[in-house]
């Protein structure tokens, strides 16, 4: 996988909104915990490169349970964000009249790394290039940052459902 970023972190500013959490729902089926992105901040049209933010709250849904006196965000929770990013992606790729009233989930998961820790408080940029888009499914490279941290790093496959 990438020895840095999937493309400049410095490309992306932080304090714009590309797609707010309502233009986020009409491509991810996913509500109330499950909303693992806050804001879409970065969409590259001529490459198709995607970057969302999740701001984890102080105190997240899942702090109490997972690791108790040192709340550590869990990977499957990591790994859902990179997904909903990749989702959110391809809707902006695949835009024809059959694809609307289907959503984009999960087909694989590869090259699984986790390289840092994310907590409570922290803000969670989450980086996906796609790597191969067909009609039926689609590969993203993704990649998880706090500050100039790597969190993780997975290939995701989706497909259509």
């Amino acid at each position: 996988m990438a020895s840095g970023p999937l493309f400049p972190l410095d490309a992306i500013d932080l304090s714009r909104t590309v797609a707010g959490l309502e233009e986020i729902r009409k491509a991810n089926p996913q509500r109330f915990e499950m909303e693992q992105l806050t804001r879409i901040v970065h969409y590259d049209r001529a490459t198709n490169d995607v970057a969302g933010v999740l701001e984890l709250p102080a105190v997240p849904w899942w702090a109490r349970g997972h690791v108790p006196g040192r709340p550590l965000m869990p990977g499957v929770l990591m790994l859902e964000a990179a997904a909903q990013l990749c989702s959110f992606g391809i809707r902006q790729v695949l835009t024809a009249p059959e694809y609307a009233a289907r959503f984009f989930g999960f087909g694989g998961i590869d090259g699984v790394k986790f390289r840092g820790t994310i907590v409570p408080g922290d803000t969670l940029l989450i980086l996906g290039h796609p790597q191969d888009i067909r009609p039926r499914r689609a590969v993203y490279e993704t990649q998880g940052w706090v500050g100039d941290r790597l969190c993780f790093e997975a290939s995701i496959t989706g497909l259509w459902v």
